[in-house]
């Protein structure tokens, strides 16, 4: 339920309105102020609240109760886009983000390679996996702590910022400490433990959306980490299970739009991981930055026939560098810098 309040309203009688909304109802009230709005969202069961009476208090022009499930990500709660804030540089404001870098970090010369080529080429984040969970228990599965202190000296090397999965809770200190963006990938989205405990921390984290994931599910997902006390929270469309099997996956282009109407959270899209073909991602890339996309995730190595993970979805670095100017036109065309 959300309580619309009156322009101008006396904040001594607002304080009222919230001192009985928390203490006779035992709801949680958050409170947000925009340039043309003020309103009250409130947690919490109010099946059995009497809207009537609250709707008759001065300060209040109009309640109205939300029917979908996810709360303080629906936008009804927050009417204004979320900007995430990731060491100065803005994920939902008016630059795009670019995220590159190769699937899997295989040394500390190959990622500082990378990362430099993807800085000139115009990415303003470097992703690089360090723990990589593969659907075989016998291909490569990431340097682990190894590839984070690769990763750290690739961004002391260039300044960019990393972003790179998350496995397990008990990585959960380990990245706060290390990594800019904690990436939850598709196979965890659901993970509800490790969702609890990344709202405990104000690190942002990147949700990626499940392989067969609804987008309520997806933005369920996202809920756990914002009602956690972690507002910091970026979307990432990258393809879900359907029957075509050409492609990897199938990239749902559509869940952009549909979530800028329903949530205020920034989201970017990997097409990458939805196409599994190499020469698919730039189209695809286009394509989402047209729809209203906040940012693209697109993998890059200098060798992909030699890559220990996901080869034939990544990029050489002269065609990411190629992508990333056509990008600045798609970015402009759409309000938009790199």
């Amino acid at each position: 339920m959300i309580i619309i309040l009156k322009p101008n309203s006396e904040q001594q009688n607002v304080a009222e309105l919230i001192k009985t909304l928390e203490t006779e109802y035992n709801l949680e009230v958050q409170r947000m102020d925009g340039v043309n709005y003020s309103i009250l969202g409130l947690i919490g069961d109010t099946s059995a609240l009497d809207t009537d009476p609250i709707q008759e208090k001065e300060v209040v022009k109009k309640v109205m109760r939300i029917q979908e499930p996810y709360k303080k990500v629906n936008r009804a709660f927050h009417p204004d886009d979320t900007i995430v804030n990731v060491g100065g540089f803005e994920i939902g404001g008016n630059r795009l983000a670019l995220m590159a870098g190769p699937c899997s970090v295989e040394s500390e010369e190959q990622i500082i390679s990378i990362a430099k080529k993807v800085k000139a080429a115009g990415a303003n984040f470097l992703r690089g996996g360090a723990y990589k969970p593969r659907t075989n228990p016998y291909r490569f599965q990431g340097l682990g702590i190894e590839g984070l202190k690769h990763l750290e000296t690739a961004r002391k090397e260039t300044g960019l910022p990393i972003v790179t999965e998350i496995t397990s809770v008990d990585l959960i200190d380990l990245f706060v400490d290390k990594v800019d963006i904690i990436q939850v990938g598709a196979r965890n989205m659901q993970n509800y433990v490790l969702l609890r405990e990344l709202g405990k921390c104000q690190t942002p984290v990147l949700l990626k959306r499940g392989l067969s994931a609804t987008i309520e599910e997806w933005l369920m997902s996202a809920e756990y980490i914002v009602s956690g006390g972690n507002p910091n929270v970026v979307l990432c469309e990258r393809g879900i299970r359907t029957y075509e099997t050409f492609t990897r996956n199938t990239l749902d282009l559509s869940a952009v739009p549909v979530i800028k109407k329903v949530s205020h959270l920034p989201v970017i899209v990997d097409p990458s991981h939805a196409t599994g073909l190499w020469w698919a991602v730039e189209p695809l890339a286009m394509a989402a930055v047209c729809v209203g996309a906040d940012g693209v995730m697109v993998e890059v190595h200098e060798q992909p026939s030699e890559a220990l993970s996901d080869g034939k979805q990544s990029l050489l670095p002269d065609k990411f560098s190629k992508l990333a100017e056509k990008l600045r036109g798609a970015a402009a065309l759409m309000g938009k810098t790199i």
